[in-house]
């Protein structure tokens, strides 16, 4: 009889060391998901960029939703700093709550000591209802803040504009876009949005639009490598995360690098924070 009761206590045991070693592993896994940044270089070619701004570096980031990534966001400031940008973009949602506004001072004085730093809002800090704030915060801190507005850099005689337009969760009658874009005369231009509108954008006349905004899908397909759902709950969105082009006109889709934190803090599957360092060339 005893031994019976110790094979059965044994055969027991199996499974739930399974079940263990699974909730053990999937905890690990989740966290390196969420925790560990994906760096990738995304070279753009195009004959109207000026050769005087070829090779230029732009890291990209977006989505940033209050996250951390060490303590003071220490592994971020160091895959941006390992990565020479010649400027560093913010393309929104950098955060999702007040309290997390006390974080930034000390973040936006050390990515503004690697490169110049741009930013433009998402839809997160419009529903704080504090942008002001916000803006001045970064501002004092040295990011410049493009509100429907563009910065000119010159070299060798060539130019290249920078503009950022806010989010459209932001007051109505805002410039458009489009209207920005009338506006500037360069060699070659960036604009920097949130939304991942990218076939509208297409017919706005930028050169390159990086944007963010659909965090990649929040979960990835492995084998298809694509993401799951979008921000307005469509399966499989066709624009989830990369490069694409149309006609002349090249959109940079960041997939993220945190998630959403209100009302309920989201977590990404198979979906790296993802961090794009756009090299800019000179084709023919």
């Amino acid at each position: 009889m005893a031994k019976r009761y110790q094979s059965k206590k044994r055969g027991c045991a199996a499974p739930f060391l399974l079940f263990l070693f699974a909730l053990i592993f999937g905890g690990l896994f989740l966290y390196w998901s969420n925790n560990t940044i994906l760096v990738h270089e995304e070279t753009i070619s195009s004959p109207q960029l000026p050769a005087a701004f070829d090779g230029l570096r732009i890291a990209h980031l977006s989505d940033l939703h209050g996250k951390e990534f060490g303590s003071g966001n220490s592994l971020l400031l160091q895959v941006v700093e390992n990565a020479q940008p010649d400027l560093i973009v913010i393309t929104g949602d950098l955060i999702d709550q007040e309290s997390q506004y006390d974080a930034l001072p000390a973040l936006m004085d050390r990515l503004t000591a690697i490169a110049p730093t741009y930013y433009v809002t998402g839809n997160h800090e419009w529903a704080v209802r504090k942008v002001n704030v916000l803006k001045d915060l970064l501002r004092e801190h040295g990011v410049r803040v493009l509100s429907d507005e563009y910065e000119l850099w010159t070299r060798d005689g060539a130019t290249l504009a920078v503009g950022g337009v806010d989010d459209p969760n932001g007051p109505a009658g805002q410039k458009t876009g489009p209207e920005l874009r009338a506006e500037i005369d360069a060699d070659y231009t960036v604009l920097l949005s949130h939304r991942d509108t990218v076939e509208e954008y297409a017919s706005w006349g930028y050169d390159l639009v990086l944007c963010g905004h659909g965090h990649g899908g929040i979960i990835r397909i492995p084998i298809l490598d694509r993401g799951l759902i979008s921000n307005d709950h469509t399966l499989l969105p066709k624009y989830d995360g990369g490069l694409y082009t149309i006609g002349g006109f090249t959109c940079c889709v960041s997939r993220g690098l945190g998630s959403n934190t209100v009302p309920i803090p989201l977590f990404r599957l198979f979906n790296r924070p993802d961090l794009p360092i756009i090299v800019l060339r000179t084709s023919a």
